[in-house]
């Protein structure tokens, strides 16, 4: 890559060497994005289940509850992705920030294993805050190591997107195994397992960026007053200061954290129109643009991450994982969506290179628009599943459940990978982190809202066939429409964007 290139946020890139026609630093930034996953994908399948079982006694009535916290914690994680893109942006560059939020995050994942209710949640505010620091700047600096005109941009982000897949597609398999079949003493899995291998995985990614930071050869590292180890300091401390409030927002319910959420939402738009304003129109325009594709993003997000609540209970009670008499485990479920983000996504990525060179490659918004009628779809597929194929025992067939992973996952590549390129192309410069940050809190409250959507599913008793129909077909529609008015007005998205592809 030619020196005079220019990085979207620093100046001039620095020759970096060429790993199969990568910048090398990418794949340094990938292993530890594959840490990071593992650690952060290690607990999903099992948080939910372990908060009927550890605090509910394995009541079903504990489910809307297990939802709603469960949603909540995500949308908090993503919410701090905003907070964390400024703190690189401004405050101490975004090696340190990564390297801050790493050591949060291992120390969180480490207090969840004590089994008390408050501790348990003063653990996820601890992985709340540490991954603010951590998931959006590492993104950004993947944005970094491309010129804004170099079509390798979007192939680059969707080879980390694999990163995150390959560690969370081993993250839910190897935790499982050994919950249940190595350190197991009784029926119910031990999850105190889960989450101290899931710590083991967060610190091998704070290791893992720590020695290879030499690589990016300055990308990201902190200049000026940015190096200063009082601000340091004060991000420590700051940080510290701010896990009891982020567990006092878990303690207050999503529905309260909603209005939080939307309240945080407004200011950043703001704040990134502003800026927009002052680069120009432009500058503007793209801003604008970008907002209206946050705004299909949490819709889909509200449905996709049923995964990790309502999914979970539909897998543990009303699909038949009878395979010839091996009982598939419910936390394999989840290693479902990486395996088809891996075998796709060089596809799909290939398929974008394919009509990029044919000038047929379609523009950022119908991407979007794809990724949501794919998630409608695979809500339609459950939709038909539980109207016409419950057997004797109420239950629906493996294959439905397996294939509804599958199909959202094409959706997923259609719109996530894209998305992260997307915030680095449209972005006001000057805070590009901050728009990796809005995207994040997009994805947040997505999340949040799909706890809540999630507590409706399972109901004060428990998911039942008719709760999951009522609220899957209520998905199917609600994706489906987002996702045709979507490609309907791309074309004047697009015209906001003024040329970005």
């Amino acid at each position: 890559m030619s020196g005079a290139a220019t990085s979207p946020a620093k100046g001039p890139l620095p020759e970096f060497k060429q790993i199969m026609g990568h910048p090398a630093p990418l794949w340094m930034l990938f292993m530890t994005e594959f840490w990071e996953r593992f650690a952060f994908y290690g607990i999903r399948w099992a948080l939910v289940l372990y908060i009927v079982a550890q605090f509910y006694g394995g009541d079903a009535a504990g489910q809307a509850d297990a939802n709603l916290t469960y949603g909540s914690y995500l949308a908090l994680v993503y919410a701090g992705a905003v907070f964390g893109g400024y703190v690189a942006d401004r405050v101490i560059g975004y090696q340190r920030s990564i390297l801050v939020g790493a050591i949060f995050m291992a120390a969180g994942l480490f207090m969840i294993t004590i089994p008390n209710p408050d501790v348990f949640k003063l653990g996820l505010a601890t992985i709340i805050v540490g991954n603010g620091m951590f998931k959006p700047n590492i993104s950004t600096m993947v944005g970094q190591l491309y010129s804004l005109g170099d079509t390798r941009r979007d192939s680059g982000f969707t080879i980390f997107y694999m990163g995150i897949n390959i560690g969370a597609f081993f993250a839910p398999i190897l935790t499982q195994i050994l919950a249940q079949n190595v350190f197991n003493t009784g029926d119910t899995p031990a999850y105190k397992v889960v989450f101290f291998a899931s710590g083991i995985g967060m610190l091998l990614s704070l290791v893992w960026f720590y020695v290879g930071r030499k690589t990016l050869k300055g990308i990201g590292a902190p200049v000026g007053e940015l190096a200063s180890p009082k601000r340091l300091l004060a991000v420590v401390i700051g940080s510290i200061v701010v896990i009891p409030v982020v567990y006092l927002l878990l303690r207050a319910g999503a529905a309260k954290l909603q209005g939080v959420l939307t309240v945080l939402f407004i200011i950043l738009a703001i704040m990134l129109i502003v800026e927009g304003v002052r680069e120009g129109k432009v500058a503007r325009d793209k801003t604008i643009a970008m907002m209206i594709i946050f705004a299909f993003n949490i819709l889909f997000w509200c449905f996709f991450e049923q995964a990790g609540s309502s999914f979970t209970f539909l897998a543990d009670q009303i699909v038949n994982r009878n395979l010839d008499g091996w009982i598939f485990p419910v936390a394999w479920f989840q290693s479902v969506n990486s395996v088809a983000i891996i075998v796709f996504a060089p596809i799909i990525a290939a398929v974008w290179v394919w009509l990029g060179k044919r000038n047929a490659n379609p523009s950022i918004p119908r991407k979007f628009g794809l990724g949501l009628v794919f998630n409608g779809l695979a809500f339609g597929l459950l939709m038909y599943a539980l109207s016409q194929l419950i057997d004797d025992q109420g239950k629906i067939p493996f294959w439905t459940l397996f294939m509804v992973y599958v199909i959202q996952s094409v959706g997923e590549l259609c719109l996530s990978p894209i998305g992260l390129s997307m915030v680095t192309k449209l972005a006001p410069v000057r805070l590009v982190g901050l728009g990796m940050g809005g995207w994040f809190l997009s994805t947040g409250i997505g999340n949040n809202l799909s706890g809540i959507f999630a507590s409706h599913v399972s109901g004060e008793t428990g998911m039942s066939v008719t709760s999951a129909l009522g609220g899957y077909t209520f998905g199917f529609w609600s994706l489906l429409g987002g996702g045709v008015l979507l490609l309907l007005v791309a074309p004047l998205i697009q015209k906001l964007m003024h040329g970005v592809k």
